[in-house]
């Protein structure tokens, strides 16, 4: 089984949609995702700097643009029809949820917009962040971080924890860290996936009421728990509860040693979660998919 993994937050660089552009369909199929998106998905994508495409309003909806770019280019060459079951970390959920068929591209841009203003206001009400912690025992990491008021916002696996509150508290936090660990600070807006995303979580669901669900076409699984997700709505609500709760990457990565994976293509913005397979899932063959150049290495990995 072939897993197809949908990037969160954070992969972006700049100019990194520049190459599609060039595969045809793809300049059409961004003017269609920008009008869903409220936003300028191609010039995002192409001339905006680093610092502009960290905003969350801008980042979310780029990231889970480029993976369904990469998705339909993937379709293109057949390589879809060889793809076992997909999942998305953080917002590459909204990812995976187009390409099991739940939603529409449309819908998934749209809704996606929706979150990323609601997370970017929760953001600036109060000054708070997130960081990576490598390393350690886990328990002792999420001990400590609740200790500096502190919450664990990703489980990534791998030996990466990564902690969200405020600012003043993950310095405080990175000043005595945990034994045997590392501590980086994200390039984040705010605390996601914590107690401070409540109030876009609600507004959220208000957006996702309107939309048309439907069960997924491939084996689907949730950042909540890692479980398999076999029904539209329920993936819609789970959409919901993820925005202030805790991404479990770890558990998705479980299950799909459970569920027999020989191997994972990362879409683009390709790069983190075949990093965190490298570690998580030794020995298991990954593909990140970051320019069209490596869509035929995906599809070797398919074929074999």
């Amino acid at each position: 089984m072939i897993i197809l993994a949908c990037p969160g937050q954070g992969s972006q660089t700049p100019g990194f949609l520049s190459p599609w552009l060039d595969l045809d369909g793809v300049p059409e199929l961004l003017a269609g995702f920008s009008d869903a998106a409220g936003i300028d998905i191609v010039q995002h994508g192409t001339v905006s700097d680093a610092d502009t495409i960290r905003d969350t309003a801008i980042a979310q909806p780029l990231i889970v643009a480029a993976g369904l770019v990469a998705a339909h280019a993937l379709s293109a060459r057949g390589v879809m029809a060889g793809i076992g079951g997909v999942a998305g970390h953080s917002v590459g959920e909204f990812t995976a949820a187009a390409v099991s068929g739940v939603v529409d591209d449309e819908t998934a841009l749209r809704l996606v917009r929706v979150r990323a203003l609601a997370m970017a206001h929760a953001a600036s009400v109060e000054s708070t962040g997130m960081s990576a912690v490598l390393g350690g025992d886990p328990a002792e990491v999420v001990a400590a971080a609740e200790s500096a008021g502190l919450s664990a916002a990703n489980y990534n696996g791998g030996g990466q924890i990564v902690v969200a509150g405020r600012r003043d508290d993950l310095a405080t936090f990175a000043s005595a860290p945990p034994t045997g660990t590392r501590v980086i600070a994200l390039q984040v807006a705010g605390a996601f996936h914590t107690r401070f995303m409540e109030d876009a979580r609600a507004e959220l669901a208000s957006a996702v009421a309107g939309a048309e669900a439907h069960d997924p076409t491939l084996p689907l699984w949730t950042n909540n728990d890692g479980s398999r997700v076999e029904h539209g709505t329920r993936f819609l609500d789970l959409l919901v509860t993820q925005v202030a709760s805790p991404v479990r990457w770890d558990a998705c990565m479980n299950a799909f040693a459970d569920a027999g994976a020989t191997g994972l293509i990362e879409v683009a913005p390709a790069g983190a979660l075949t990093g965190l397979a490298r570690r998580g899932l030794k020995g298991l063959p990954t593909v990140a998919i970051k320019t069209p150049d490596d869509l035929q290495a995906a599809a070797d990995l398919v074929a074999a």
